[in-house]
């Protein structure tokens, strides 16, 4: 089991090829982090039997109070609570520590309206993610705001 960059070796018919006026900044981005290869900006654990599973982008950053924490971080320590089905952690400005990070979730197996999340209120679900958070990572990481979401949320801004 080893985890890293995603790169890829070969080019394909829709790869992009420049940044529009900043060829440049093309190069330096996608093509010289790792010389020979197409750096694509995603994290990637490959499994010892050869599977794959994307962890984040690389560049999803979070810096709060000088502490840079990957948000990809926050959502797989999340991602394995029972009751959460899936997470996605959004960076804010905050007045004293620069960043501050909420957390929103998709909670396992409940249909909408449904008031108990396996057995949890919204109150203790969201201390007990924002302890676990803290515990695996650290203090800092704990989220400041938890909201559990009831409806698919999209992962591109154009759905």
């Amino acid at each position: 089991d080893v985890s890293g960059a995603l790169c890829i070796s070969q080019a394909w018919p829709g790869m992009a090829r420049t940044i529009y006026n900043d060829h440049k900044r093309f190069l330096a981005t996608y093509l010289t982090p790792y010389p020979g290869f197409f750096f694509t900006g995603d994290g990637v654990y490959r499994t010892s039997e050869g599977y794959y599973q994307l962890t984040g982008r690389l560049d999803d950053i979070i810096n709060i109070s000088g502490h840079r924490l990957g948000t990809a971080e926050v959502e797989d320590v999340v991602n394995h609570h029972v009751a959460v089905a899936e997470s996605a952690v959004i960076g804010y400005p905050h007045e004293i520590k620069g960043e501050g990070k909420m957390l929103s979730f998709l909670p396992q197996n409940i249909s909408p309206g449904a008031r108990a999340l396996h057995g949890y209120s919204q109150e203790i679900l969201a201390a007990e993610l924002q302890e676990l958070v803290s515990k695996k990572i650290a203090k800092y990481a704990a989220p400041d705001y938890v909201q559990v979401t009831q409806a698919n949320w999209s992962y591109t801004h154009s759905g």
